[in-house]
């Protein structure tokens, strides 16, 4: 059975829901405040690095994580056919760099348990680190390396879903300023702030950093925050970086461009995406300590976006308690661009009330709610 579906909200889940709902053949309307993929999804570095950024154990959202970048290799491919678009997807690996012999430990244990999943970590000392990336600091004695992750280019993959989307059927109305919800319980009426009213049997909310100006509206408690992160990125010239390099002090993507992409520097201030002298320079003094090239080289490039953290870090994906046709898929802080192959056949498989991919009842919308 199909439905007349509306995702509220264009960033990068909305539109991978959006696709991959139009894909199994609904009628579906994105409705977007601004202009898609303007805030969070567009200014991303695009790293799909779950092996990198989650260390802890193998819970709910590493699972979730781990699937969605077993998605990228096929997801992206049919993004790329579907909206007659390219854009850069790399399978670069990556190198966890450490510093000192006690972080090492760490990094045993972690390959340990990921293993178990799959991963091809391998642990590599300070000689074969300089044979995968030359220019990286002497004072970096190992890393792990994982062959299998990946990143994109985040912009022009945000453009290709946006795109995909359009040919394949999907309704984007953008700029509407607000969007108010008059009715949800039954059927669907949205009215947008210069009067236009979408109406739908379903509906998806994806509506990142906002979110939760819908508590109200729908008796949920959704404590999602916007946190600024703020990036820069350098013109390589005659050096070459191979790989994402991660640290603790965060991280650093080449691209195909030669470009290489330097985040990032979160703080909270709101819905602003100001640029600021302090979030940019501690991202510029300690990439030094990464590649001692940088120290003489200055970003040519500079910007923020907001990226929409929950309260527990985990996003909130599944459906309404009390009304089974209203589906959240929003909260998911900076690993949207990563997430989205998987959310979007969650949100798919929900609306369908068919199994989900992965187990999901982690990310329940109701969890805050008592």
């Amino acid at each position: 059975m199909t439905h007349r579906v509306i995702v509220l909200g264009g960033g990068v889940i909305g539109l991978a829901s959006a696709l991959e709902l139009s894909r199994k053949g609904h009628d579906v309307t994105v409705l977007e405040k601004v202009r898609c993929g303007g805030q969070a999804s567009g200014a991303a570095a695009g790293m799909l690095a779950p092996y990198s950024e989650i260390g802890e154990d193998p819970d709910d959202f590493f699972r979730l994580c781990l699937a969605s970048l077993r998605e990228y290799p096929v997801w992206q491919e049919e993004v790329k056919k579907i909206s007659g678009h390219d854009f850069e997807y790399t399978n670069s690996g990556s190198l966890h760099a450490v510093y000192h012999e006690a972080d090492l430990l760490a990094l045993k244990t972690r390959q340990s348990w990921q293993r178990e999943w799959g991963a091809e970590a391998e642990l590599v000392d300070a000689t074969r680190i300089k044979k995968l990336e030359p220019h990286l600091s002497d004072s970096i004695i190992g890393a792990m390396h994982y062959p299998e992750e990946s990143h994109v280019f985040a912009p022009d993959y945000v453009r290709a879903l946006e795109e995909a989307c359009r040919k394949n059927g999907v309704t984007i109305a953008e700029e509407l300023e607000a969007v108010e919800v008059h009715s949800w319980k039954e059927d669907i009426d949205l009215v947008s702030k210069n009067g236009q009213r979408f109406q739908a049997e379903r509906l998806v909310i994806a509506s990142g950093a906002w979110s939760k100006e819908l508590e109200e509206t729908f008796s949920l408690n959704l404590p999602v925050y916007p946190i600024r992160g703020q990036i820069c990125a350098y013109e390589l010239g005659d050096k070459q970086v191979n790989h994402i390099v991660y640290t603790s002090q965060g991280y650093l993507v080449p691209k195909a461009n030669g470009t290489l992409v330097n985040g990032a520097s979160e703080d909270i201030a709101g819905f602003m995406t100001d640029v600021t002298v302090s979030g940019i320079a501690r991202l510029t003094n300690w990439n030094k300590n990464i590649f001692p090239f940088l120290t003489d080289l200055k970003p040519f490039h500079t910007w923020a976006g907001l990226r929409p953290a929950t309260q527990d870090g985990y996003p909130f994906i599944g459906k309404h308690p009390n009304a089974k046709h209203i589906i959240f898929a929003t909260g998911h802080y900076r690993n949207g661009i990563l997430l989205s192959p998987i959310t979007a056949k969650i949100v798919a498989a929900l609306l369908s009330d068919e199994k989900t991919p992965v187990p999901i009842e982690t990310f329940a919308p109701n969890r805050f709610t008592y």
